[in-house]
């Protein structure tokens, strides 16, 4: 059943994406994540008939692809407000963020370098560390608006 779902909706949400996103590449990953979610959500699934599965993969595709946007988004937000508005040199800036990581707890500090020094997403870290998705978000939060703080004093 998964060979022909893939075989017969993999070029058509391939297409759907690319011109959606603009991005192959992205269109691709979004794919496959789209049939990894299918893979996860089995029972669901194998349950739909046919159209109805193809509009499952659709909205699981678009609403994949507009996480995707919003969490863009809110990254390029994050790092404008706390990137600072100085002159100074790359090298003294680093320094400086290094040392104002350093306010945070040690694993707080992991959490919020894995998400956004190595770009794993929240689901990734959760599953590395062993903790909630949840948990790693309020972690995140907390991080970002201490961090913040500390800028602004």
């Amino acid at each position: 059943m998964w060979e022909d779902l893939y075989e017969t909706y993999q070029k058509e949400l391939l297409a759907y994406g690319t011109r959606m996103s603009g991005s192959k590449e992205l269109a691709e990953d979004l794919v496959q994540e789209t049939f990894i979610k299918a893979l996860i959500h089995t029972n669901t699934v194998t349950d739909l008939s046919p159209s109805k599965q193809r509009a499952w993969l659709y909205r699981t595709f678009k609403n994949l692809f507009f996480d995707r946007c919003r969490r863009a988004v809110l990254e390029q937000e994050y790092f404008h407000s706390v990137q600072p508005q100085m002159t100074e040199s790359c090298g003294i800036l680093e320094v400086e963020n290094a040392m104002l990581l350093q306010t945070v707890a040690p694993q707080d500090r992991a959490i919020f370098q894995l998400r956004y020094f190595d770009g794993y997403t929240a689901q990734e870290i959760s599953q590395m560390l062993n903790i909630p998705p949840g948990t790693v978000r309020s972690k995140l939060s907390r991080c970002r608006a201490h961090l913040k703080e500390q800028l602004q004093t």
